[in-house]
């Protein structure tokens, strides 16, 4: 009996000693960095309460009823006859149409509050970026700062972040899961994404859409840095004198995945505008 009693414990200890080693946790929403994730972690823990009060009387009742009409139980009444109850059919239909209800008002407003084209309300002005998705690899424009990075995207901690996206070959996705939802890369077109850090840290951003062999080595570190230390940064990369013309853009666009970021001291005015127009070109 005492090792029966165990059992549960020594699984919950299990379970925890396993998911505190699990990169969801730690790389996730639920360690959430910024105000963007932590809303949407909200949404997610409101929901899945919602989810257990719909699961769980199904989950208890369905073996205790089981249980008790079992083929051996000679003392429950056989009642082959039903009849009409309003206190059952309450139960069935009033809690489903009240969840419905309560999520339909729920999702519509986080729906426009998590909107990712939505800006960030601030006193200070975004931080404008451009990001394009290349096989297999992101490269991070700055325009106003005319500088770019690869696989490499440094932000100031508390300043809103506009990251316009598009692909420079096939379809991909964005996702840095501690800042931001997903936002999708299409060539020849521009989506948007809103996200700010709150704290500094270095979190994990990658492509989850499948777009060949290359596609498990595209990810990044976005690294939030407060804003002196990420003005100095800026500062160093001025500073390297590696410009990204277009002999440079050219080996980019080549199938590839860098073993390390690089950086770049200067970048054409309007190379963002220039990969749209050439996606746009009929081939």
């Amino acid at each position: 009996m005492k090792v029966s009693r165990g059992w549960p414990l020594l699984f919950a200890i299990l379970t925890l000693l396993l998911l505190s080693g699990c990169d969801a946790l730690k790389l996730g929403v639920m360690n959430h960095a910024g105000p963007i994730a932590a809303s949407q972690w909200r949404l997610y823990v409101i929901v899945g309460i919602v989810l257990i009060f719909v699961a769980a009387p199904v989950l208890l009742l369905t073996p205790l009823i089981a249980w008790h009409y079992r083929l051996s139980n000679k003392h429950s009444a056989f009642r082959p006859n039903w009849s009409f109850s309003w206190t059952l059919e309450g139960f069935i239909w009033i809690p489903p149409i009240g969840i419905v209800i309560g999520l339909s008002f729920l999702l519509w407003r986080y729906t426009h509050t998590l909107d990712p084209y939505r800006p960030i309300a601030s006193n200070q002005p975004a931080l404008e970026v451009q990001a394009v998705g290349l096989d297999w690899k992101w490269l991070f424009i700055y325009p106003d700062q005319r500088i770019a990075a690869v696989n490499q995207l440094f932000i100031p901690v508390g300043r809103p972040i506009h990251i316009s996206l598009t692909s420079g070959t096939v379809m991909q996705a964005l996702l840095i899961p501690q800042l931001a939802g997903q936002i999708y890369a299409m060539a020849g077109m521009t989506t948007q994404l809103n996200l700010a850090a709150s704290r500094p840290g270095v979190y994990r951003g990658e492509n989850t859409q499948f777009n060949g062999t290359g596609f498990q080595n595209e990810k990044f570190n976005v690294t939030a840095l407060p804003p002196a230390d990420y003005d100095r940064w800026v500062a160093q990369v001025r500073a390297s004198a590696h410009s990204l013309d277009d002999t440079a853009y050219a080996e980019l666009f080549k199938q590839s995945s860098p073993p390390q970021p690089v950086v770049f001291s200067s970048v054409p005015q309007r190379l963002f505008q220039d990969v749209l127009a050439q996606s746009r070109e009929p081939r």
